[in-house]
Parts: C-alpha cells; sequence; structure tokens
C-alpha cells in the first residue's frame, strides 16, 4: 500500500497461542498475495525471553 492510504480490512483471523510473556516482542509481517484489489497479509508475534523465542500470535488478513 502507498504510503497515507487508506485501508479497509475485508476478513481477518488471529490465533492467540501463548500468554504475551517475555521481555521482548517482534512482530513481522508479511504480504502472501498483492493483488489488484485485494492483498493477503500475515503477521506473527514472538515473545523473547532470554535467548528463547517463542510464538505468541498469528493473523492471516485480507486488505482492499
Amino acid at each position: 500500500m502507498p504510503p497515507r492510504s487508506s485501508v479497509l480490512t475485508v476478513e481477518f483471523k488471529v490465533n492467540l497461542m501463548a500468554p504475551a510473556a517475555g521481555e521482548l516482542f517482534i512482530a513481522r509481517g508479511y504480504v502472501i498475495k498483492a493483488g489488484r484489489t485485494l492483498t493477503v497479509v500475515e503477521a506473527e508475534v514472538l515473545a523473547e525471553q532470554g535467548s528463547d523465542q517463542k510464538s505468541v500470535a498469528q493473523m492471516l488478513a485480507t486488505m482492499m
């Protein structure tokens, strides 16, 4: 999406997989498919405690 563009969420699903406990949280987002009208995206959140990372949430969404 271009900067300052408006985004409409068509659909999304969030999986909360573990309590969000840690010293640091890392969120990563990915574009799965950028189409002409719809874009499918994915995101994950990791909790870091020391040298261990644990996946705490994952999202799959369709944006317009």
